[in-house]
């Protein structure tokens, strides 16, 4: 099987035991991407009940990346919840529950305690500060690290359809305080939250004492968006190639509307 993002992801994390960075990165994978939640029996009136199992260490539900490999471990077709690492992490934290990535079927085996789910649910949960700061100038961005550039870049390519693009550029504001901004361009209706934890997150999940870092969002046509894009750093994000309405409704399909543990 190929590899996938979080087989990438935990074998950079083995390799590096000592590196905090690679091990946030991880966990920044883990929050982002699709899994596959192992359930007792099909979810009803959105109210899901995940299997159950302890292995000596406190109860743990099972996760997978592919749909694949949960069909693998259990031997046969089995009732999922397709859901992100960030969902699963919030339902499970009230409900004292561990994770079990990929047991027995995958080198990205991994066990999260109760503990660790509690922290990466809080830590994903961050929502940013919100203030309003008047931007006397713009420039280049400079000092910043590879490092946080490269988790902007990756954190940005999973907002599929989000925005059109963003800016990072420094700034000073009015006070005189410097600093640096992500400014996001043509932003999809009701998208600003997402894309500010976006960011948020690329931030704390880089591993660097980087200090804050201020996101704005702008229409295509507005009078900054042309100084933003000759001194600024451009990030492309992706956009969907066709968008169509799902036919059905499956549990976890609305992010507004999470499913229930039962």
């Amino acid at each position: 099987m190929t590899q996938t993002v979080l087989d990438a992801a935990h074998a950079a994390m083995m390799a590096s035991p000592d590196n905090d960075t690679v091990r946030l990165r991880f966990y920044e994978r883990l929050g982002d991407v699709e899994l596959f939640l192992l359930l007792e029996g099909e979810a009803e009136d959105e109210k899901i009940t995940p299997q159950i199992y302890d292995p000596g260490t406190g109860p743990i539900v099972l996760v997978f990346d592919r749909q694949e490999r949960l069909t693998a471990f259990v031997g046969a077709v089995a009732p999922y919840a397709a859901l992100s690492g960030r969902v699963i992490a919030g339902l499970l934290t009230e409900q004292g529950l561990g994770i079990g990535l990929n047991l027995d079927v995958a080198p990205s085996a991994f066990l999260l305690d109760a503990q660790g789910v509690s922290w990466l649910a809080e830590t994903l949960g961050h929502e940013p500060d919100e203030i309003e700061v008047q931007i006397a100038e713009l420039s280049a961005p400079a000092g910043l690290p590879d490092l946080l550039l490269t988790a902007i870049d990756t954190k940005l390519a999973t907002a599929t359809g989000l925005a059109q693009m963003a800016y990072l550029v420094g700034t000073v504001d009015a006070a005189g305080t410097r600093s640096h901004m992500l400014a996001f361009i043509g932003a999809a209706h009701g998208a600003e939250t997402a894309l500010a934890r976006a960011a948020s997150e690329a931030l704390t999940f880089s591993g660097i004492e980087a200090g804050a870092m201020d996101v704005s969002f702008f229409d295509a046509d507005a009078p900054i968006a042309e100084r933003l894009s000759r001194v600024g750093l451009r990030f492309d994000l992706p956009q969907p190639v066709l968008v169509k309405p799902p036919e059905m409704i499956a549990p976890g399909s609305d992010p507004t509307k999470p499913p229930r543990l039962r």
